[in-house]
């Protein structure tokens, strides 16, 4: 790579080829980085894509021990569930139970021994928090509704097209694995994936980018003989 460079830095003939014949374009790395493709549109970093805070570090794996014991707590409750065939009520109301009564002797042995507990910080909502909350919650709401109309309306195939295929998803895979699996698969994914991606984010965006582009033109065959449907309809109901 570093020689054909050299071979095209070297004076040329005025067509845009060396001294040696060799055509000397514009660089497969200019093209490339001119037309990437971004997983998810997005313009920023990954991790700031993902909230740039703690969480993001926790799911990025930048705090390695907060994201092992993730994974550690999320196995452990899915063998107490889904082998033990206990139901998830009286599990989570023991676990609660023994927690607050071991908390409890704690606090009081701590004051029978006169030494100092540790201050722990006020959970208290505050209004701010719970407003954001509430307006983040509302637009997720109707942007969701808003999909309804225009699926209902009949405006966006592709959208239709979408929803369709993740709900047959859903319906496969919910008839295959159970409610806990599900959750368990879904926890181990959420906490490895991303760390995966942000590790070999170029190849994947490189890959997605070829599997965008394929679908893309897909689409627009099938959306071009989709909107050619009601014209022929109506020419054959005027012949």
């Amino acid at each position: 790579m570093e020689q054909s460079n050299d071979l095209c830095n070297t004076e040329g003939n005025g067509d845009g080829r060396g001294n040696n014949g060799a055509y000397c374009g514009p660089s497969t790395s200019a093209t490339a980085d001119s037309s990437a493709y971004k997983l998810f549109g997005r313009q920023t970093s990954f991790h700031q894509m993902m909230g740039g805070g703690k969480a993001a570090d926790i799911i990025l794996w930048r705090r390695r021990r907060v994201s092992f014991g993730i994974i550690v707590a999320a196995t452990v409750a899915w063998i107490i569930f889904e082998y033990s065939e206990l139901p998830f009520l009286s599990v989570s109301s023991d676990v609660l139970l023994i927690l607050i009564v071991l908390l409890f002797l704690r606090a009081n042995y701590a004051a029978f021994r006169e030494k100092q507990l540790p201050v722990l910080p006020e959970l208290v909502l505050s209004e701010e928090m719970v407003n954001n909350a509430a307006a983040s919650f509302r637009v997720k709401i109707n942007y969701i509704l808003l999909m309804a109309h225009d699926i209902t309306l009949g405006k966006d195939f592709k959208l239709f097209f979408k929803v369709v295929i993740i709900l047959w998803l859903l319906s496969v895979i919910g008839s295959v694995i159970s409610f806990f699996t599900l959750a368990y698969i879904g926890t181990i994914i959420f906490i490895t994936v991303p760390a995966l991606y942000n590790k070999f984010e170029d190849h994947v965006d490189r890959c997605a980018g070829k599997i965008h582009r394929q679908f893309s033109r897909h689409y627009k065959i099938v959306d071009e003989s989709i909107s050619r449907l009601p014209r022929s309809i109506t020419k054959d109901k005027e012949l």
